[in-house]
């Protein structure tokens, strides 16, 4: 796997997961409490022994730099790095990114400096373990131009996703972007081609793109300066080489989400909670996440009923009912307060005692959840200040709305707490 130089595409502003990506890049969105998105598919290259890494990323990429800078740090003696490359405009590209082909055709003549002989193209924003040695050996023994990865889905998931046929040799011949009534029929495969067991071949008989490649270095470089005008890979690249191209399928049989938006992405987090089999499991030994390291205490809870949720380290509970909800890094839950199916992002550092009762002197919230307060059904974004006795349970069930102003979104009836604000005593939502 020396061979192979990684390409993580950071993507574009985050409009989906916004207001999470208000104020930092969509790859550096917190995840699991104590994880972020980039984690994802910067661990699955390290435990591939993939380790020549590079993020691009356009928009607010001071915490992601900071978060890969702090985290994956390489032994000298190797040529490992996990590098983020920001856009930007020069005399020959006066642009920003103006999408995923187009991003990596601005730094190819960074990528060129490597000898290597694939480039593997991956997604910033899905959750999956994946060993992506044997994805490029797939490529490398079907001696394919380009290798796309694709997961089994059934008729209820296809219409919302990027879907492909393949002849019997598993190679790729059409495609079809979110297709609907008989053109969604029309791309039935059958899919024990791939691999799948006969029953569950008839139960998926469809495959979708993960947006994840691998490209022969030579047939990448070609492709992007012939087709300059092309910007996405999957919209155009990919399917403009189906002809003259070896495009061939490999199939992910394993637990694949995309967590682009923000209804994905919350109920992938509470999804984790899930005993004994969670859909994803970061207690795999032998492929792990791997994190910033901050040497946190372990959390304290007192006289706490905590059900089905995941706390992570350097938390402060207290006389609290936590349900269905995952809490991140130093939080702070203050007595009688209610959380239910709702994802706590914690906070980056922590107040003093001297410090929080100057707030309360002052008539300013504290970081974390004041005393009394009741959360359901939301994201509370990191260092946040809940105030006493506040009520967040999107009380007249909207399902859209925009109150920045006020501090919060509600996206598919989720409440998103923006990162940094602070909601007054007795504030309902």
């Amino acid at each position: 796997m020396k061979r192979v130089l990684a390409i993580i595409l950071g993507g574009g502003a985050g409009t989906r997961l916004y207001p999470l990506t208000k104020l930092r890049a969509k790859p550096a969105v917190p995840l699991a409490g104590k994880y972020r998105l980039i984690d994802i598919p910067v661990s699955n290259c390290i435990n591939s022994e993939i380790v020549k890494i590079y993020v691009l990323t356009q928009f607010n990429s001071a915490s992601l730099n900071r978060h890969l800078a702090r985290t994956y740090n390489f032994s000298g003696f190797q040529e490992g790095f996990v590098e983020v490359l920001a856009a930007q405009q020069t005399a020959d590209n006066p642009k920003w990114f103006q999408g995923t082909a187009d991003a990596v055709r601005q730094y190819l003549w960074l990528f060129r400096e490597w000898d290597v002989d694939e480039y593997l193209i991956l997604s910033g924003d899905h959750l999956y373990r994946m060993d992506y040695s044997k994805f490029v050996q797939r490529h490398r023994d079907t001696n394919a131009d380009i290798t796309l990865s694709v997961v089994p889905v059934d008729a209820k998931k296809a219409p919302e996703l990027g879907l492909m046929k393949i002849d019997e040799k598993g190679r790729v011949v059409d495609f079809s972007e979110k297709p609907k009534g008989d053109a969604l029929q029309q791309m039935q495969v059958d899919t024990t081609l791939l691999g799948l067991t006969p029953d569950k071949a008839k139960d998926n008989p469809f495959i979708a793109s993960m947006g994840i490649y691998v490209f022969k270095k030579s047939v990448l470089e070609n492709l992007l300066k012939h087709h300059d005008s092309a910007t996405d890979f999957g919209k155009e690249i990919i399917p403009a080489s189906a002809q003259d191209h070896n495009l061939q399928a490999y199939l992910f049989d394993g637990y694949w989400e995309d967590i682009g938006t923000i209804e994905a992405f919350f109920d992938a987090n509470l999804a984790l909670t899930k005993q004994p089999c969670p859909p994803f499991s970061f207690y795999d030994e032998t492929a792990p996440i791997y994190t910033r390291g901050r040497y946190l205490p372990p959390t304290k809870m007192l006289n706490c009923n905590i059900t089905e949720s995941m706390i992570g380290e350097g938390c402060i509970l207290k006389e609290c009912r936590i349900h269905h909800s995952v809490i991140g890094v130093r939080s702070r839950i203050e007595a009688g307060c209610t959380v239910e199916d709702a994802l706590v992002m914690g906070s980056d550092f922590y107040e003093s005692l001297p410090e929080r009762a100057a707030n309360v002197d002052s008539g300013e919230v504290p970081v974390g959840i004041g005393a009394g307060t009741t959360i359901r059904r939301a994201i509370i974004d990191k260092n946040a200040r809940i105030g006493k006795n506040v009520t967040i349970i999107n009380k007249e069930r909207i399902e859209e709305a925009n109150r920045e102003e006020f501090g919060f979104y509600i996206r598919s009836g989720i409440v998103v707490v923006i990162k940094n604000v602070s909601i007054p005593d007795g504030t309902v939502i």
